[in-house]
């Protein structure tokens, strides 16, 4: 068992807005969802934030029909969520003759920090997202970090965070005892998971909510998202870039 001043054996991270930047991707691919069934942009950012900061939306394609059904107002025609989940696809993965808008999704943390991250934890770092597998494995090929995880639980895997059982899967593969090991993510899903599986949780503060905090001249921590993290019993949460994570493992000797 380890404790919290006790350096982690292994790393899990998250990957939507903790290594992939996906303000313009899945999180616009939510407004345009909604949008298009309720032929209005009543549903804003801010809006998908404070859904993300109450926790249980880890499946967009979910999230998106939900804000549908409560936006829709009275006598709305209620789509079902393979309608939904068939117009959130065709906008994120485009449809042939538009791009979509994976295409704008870029790498968070520098290839060298990840690079470093790894060299500190051999053998002993995994993904641990909502994503499909093609998604998830499309964007680690596409930056060339494929080689850095050992494993990744993935949607098709198994029951969502909060649910422990993608963090405790990935313990079992990287064959960790889940008290040594760290999980990283940007909202209380990630945590409630991390801390259910016997892990320690970090937050991370997503690119946007930290320019939007930068901007207003305000601190990052005061973020919704943010304080759902702390609130749910992340040990901290960190800025953008993962920069802070070396803090917790010790460079090899």
């Amino acid at each position: 068992m380890s404790s919290p001043s006790s350096p982690p054996t292994a790393l899990l991270l998250d990957m939507d807005g903790v290594i992939a930047e996906v303000s313009q991707s899945y999180r616009n691919a939510i407004l345009s969802t909604c949008s298009h069934f309720l032929k209005s942009s009543i549903v804003t950012s801010t809006i998908v934030s404070q859904k993300k900061a109450l926790g249980g939306c880890n499946n967009d394609w979910v999230l998106s029909r939900d804000l549908i059904v409560e936006y829709n107002g009275e006598g709305g025609i209620v789509p079902t969520l393979e309608e939904v989940t068939e117009v959130f696809e065709r906008v994120y993965q485009g449809d042939g003759t538009t791009p979509g808008l994976c295409d704008l999704e870029t790498l968070i943390p520098s290839l060298g920090l990840l690079q470093e991250l790894r060299r500190r934890c051999p053998q002993k770092m995994a993904i641990v997202t909502g994503r499909p597998r093609s998604d998830c494995m499309k964007f680690l090929k596409l930056h060339k970090i494929d080689d850095l995880f050992d494993c990744c639980v993935v949607m098709e895997d198994g029951p969502a965070k909060p649910n422990p059982f993608p963090v405790k899967r990935a313990c079992e593969l990287l064959q960790v005892d889940p008290s040594t090991a760290l999980m990283v993510g940007d909202t209380p899903d990630d945590i409630r998971a991390a801390i259910a599986a016997g892990t320690r949780g970090v937050g991370v503060a997503t690119p946007d909510d930290y320019a939007k905090a930068v901007l207003a001249k305000s601190k990052f921590e005061e973020g919704d998202l943010v304080k759902a993290c702390l609130e749910c019993g992340a040990e901290k949460v960190i800025e953008p870039g993962l920069a802070h994570l070396l803090d917790f493992f010790a460079p090899p000797y």
